[in-house]
């Protein structure tokens, strides 16, 4: 295999081949070709040619199209578990990085067709009123970056590290150039040439980089672009500080490795479930990928009087780790990546040597190839040594460390000075307070397990895509994922200020107080390609009688004194009987809907309510249904009609056209035709 280049629309098939080593047998498993690119090229083909493509989609769209290309993916996958044993992964290994990686592109799709605006960008959050008469107003939406995404990924996650920024980017609305490291690059290179050959991207959209170093690539980056980066913090660093990043502004996300921890509760003992579930995920956290995972335990903090229970504990469990070529069944721990990384590991344990003892080790101490076993080490003063807390063996090992109270334990989880993650194994939930909320500051992410939740538990070490993965100081300050989030944070932010109608025209989402447009045939009886946004039907009235309020007292059964105990309500602060709220919603709704058939599916959810004026007999009410805005929703093959969700803004005013209900509902209306999504799932 030919690792080469993808830039500018072309695979770049000459330059200097380098060997690309099995971590399994030590032989040669592909060549990189690494050619003198056309960094800037590259940048303005990205930016030039998809950009404005990607741009003029909307963000549904966009999450389809990375929706479609994670189906395509998953069709391949024994393709890429062949080829990820020579990273030494086993099959588990491999699942977490082809099938996760696959999994958060199906993830973040959805979140973003959820969450987000179904137009080019994302009208966020409620407008803000910025005068008293409400004539001027502010909106933030987030719209597209005119720009390129470079991701810089690492040697541990070849699929997981590319997908998983690939697919927010994407979405987002902005072309990616793909960075990943030469160690499994051959894996990350087989994945993104069936991303290639599925042409469901722009051309454009995605560009792959086979080299040791980035070259120049990051001074043609501008303030539009954006980086992202995954690997040691030095090296984070060093690519964060280029001076063309920083004269230009260039947003960077750093993920970096660091020492993760995880704690035993003091309420926990070897008799108790939270016990045996604690030193479990020390042990398959130091085991999984080989130790090898960003998100790693490497600080195994204990009480005082459990060090000798849990040593003795971990060692049973690790005694039963099967080493070898990871694409046996039986194996449970591969090699390291390369005998590179083997060295480095040696390197780093023999530091942390001299400041701790070995507990526990398996042999093969020798790096003279990629294999090597399970570590203990045990620092019997973590507070006092540094070392433990800064020194990262990235490999299969953990250090264990005493602490004598919580405050203690808080401490020396803190004392990394930032971590990816963070977790606490604890039956007590007075103690999972105090401990979390003391070292929440410093942990990008934290689980707290007990009997209750480890059998649904995804683990300390799997960062999920609907939850943000990143963290503070050492790890990198950066996040990433986080669902919707993910893709919020690759779009520029821009704070809209003008009057009601005029940020409707712009938005293309209706706001209050904005001009409206009587609908010349009921909105009910229009399809969802012809109702247009701010189209409107203002309803006939009704006054409310005395018969109303006790017909729907009797009726739901809602007999609270308000709406049926005169005296009682001659003292509330109505100072008289009113009609139920839900009275008010169900009447309007009674005022706006058309009794007969027609694209109006069923209404499908209700949001926002709020009763901002009371309703007494003898007041009159009137409804207007506003269409507020449009989503297009995939038909399945089980779907009756291809339809989309219309959500209308609803406004109850009384005689003297003062609110007294506003609230969104969303129905499910037809569509008239089919679009390439409903096709695409069909087939």
């Amino acid at each position: 295999m030919k690792v080469q280049s993808y830039i500018k629309g072309e695979w770049i098939d000459k330059g200097k081949e380098t060997d690309l080593i099995s971590a399994v047998t030590g032989d040669p498993i592909a060549q990189m070709v690494e050619a003198d690119l056309d960094y800037k090229g590259a940048c303005d083909y990205g930016r030039q040619e998809a950009g404005p493509e990607l741009r003029a989609m909307s963000i549904h769209e966009r999450a389809f199209k990375i929706k479609f290309l994670a189906q395509y993916l998953l069709k391949r996958k024994e393709d890429y578990y062949k080829l990820s044993t020579h990273t030494g992964a086993t099959r588990q290994d491999s699942w977490i990085d082809i099938e996760g990686g696959i999994g958060s592109m199906f993830a973040l799709s959805s979140k973003a067709r959820i969450n987000l605006s179904d137009l080019p960008y994302h009208v966020e959050g409620g407008p803000e009123r910025l005068s008293r008469k409400g004539s001027f107003i502010g909106q933030h939406i987030c719209v597209p970056r005119h720009g390129v995404g470079v991701h810089i990924n690492a040697f541990n996650f070849p699929v997981w590290g590319m997908l998983e920024k690939l697919a927010p980017c994407i979405i987002s609305g902005m072309p990616a150039i793909i960075k990943p490291s030469p160690v499994g690059s051959y894996l990350a290179y087989k994945v993104f040439q069936d991303m290639i050959e599925s042409k469901l991207l722009p051309e454009g959209a995605i560009q792959f980089i086979a080299a040791d170093k980035p070259g120049d690539l990051l001074d043609h980056l501008t303030s539009q672009d954006s980086v992202a980066f995954t690997g040691s913090a030095s090296t984070g660093r060093k690519l964060k500080s280029h001076p063309n990043i920083i004269a230009n502004s260039v947003r960077f996300n750093l993920e970096a490795d660091s020492l993760n921890c995880s704690i035993l509760g003091s309420d926990v003992t070897p008799d108790m479930e939270e016990f045996d579930l604690f030193v479990s995920e020390v042990a398959k956290e130091m085991t999984v990928k080989t130790g090898q995972k960003c998100t790693a335990i490497r600080r195994t903090i204990v009480p005082e009087n459990q060090v000798d229970n849990v040593i003795a504990t971990l060692k049973e469990k690790l005694e039963k780790t099967t080493i070898g070529d990871p694409s046996s069944k039986e194996t449970q721990m591969g090699p390291l990546a390369s005998t590179l990384q083997a060295r480095r590991f040696e390197q780093q344990l023999s530091t942390l040597h001299e400041t701790t003892e070995s507990v526990y080790s398996n042999g093969h101490d020798q790096a003279d190839d990629a294999f090597t076993s399970p570590k203990v080490l045990l620092c019997r003063q973590p507070m006092q040594v540094d070392a433990v807390h800064t020194v990262e063996a990235f490999g299969p090992m953990t250090t264990i460390m005493p602490y004598s109270n919580n405050e203690e334990a808080i401490k020396l989880a803190n004392k990394a000075d930032g971590s990816l993650v963070g977790s606490l194994f604890t039956a007590d939930d007075k103690i999972a307070r105090e401990i979390t909320l003391g070292c929440a500051p410093y942990h990008g992410r934290f689980m707290v397990i007990n009997k209750d939740s480890a059998k649904e538990s995804t683990g300390h070490g799997s960062p999920m895509p609907q939850m943000v993965h990143g963290g503070p100081g050492r790890a990198g300050g950066g996040e990433e994922q986080g669902g919707a989030r993910a893709v919020i944070h690759n779009m520029q932010r821009v704070a809209l200020q003008g009057s009601p109608t005029t940020l409707k025209s712009i938005t293309h989402q209706y706001i209050k107080g904005a001009k409206t447009k009587e609908a010349d045939k009921h909105p009910f009886q229009q399809y969802f390609e012809e109702l247009e946004v701010g189209e409107a039907l203002t309803t006939d009235k009704h006054t409310v009688t005395k018969e109303d309020i006790e017909r729907f007292a009797d009726l739901s059964g809602d007999e609270f004194y308000a709406h049926t105990d005169p005296e009682a309500a001659d003292r509330s602060l109505f100072g008289e009987i009113v009609a139920h709220g839900y009275f008010v919603l169900s009447r309007a709704a009674g005022l706006f809907v058309h009794p007969d058939e027609g694209p109006v599916m069923l209404n499908y959810g209700l949001e926002n309510l709020r009763f901002t004026a009371p309703v007494a007999p003898g007041d009159t009410i009137q409804a207007k249904l506003i269409v507020k805005r449009k989503t297009v929703r995939q038909k399945k093959a089980k779907d009756k009609f291809p339809f989309g969700i219309v959500y209308w803004d609803v406004e109850v005013t009384n005689q003297d056209e003062k609110l007294v209900a506003e609230y969104t509902i969303l129905t499910l209306i037809k569509r008239k035709h089919k679009l390439d999504m409903d096709i695409f799932e069909e087939e």
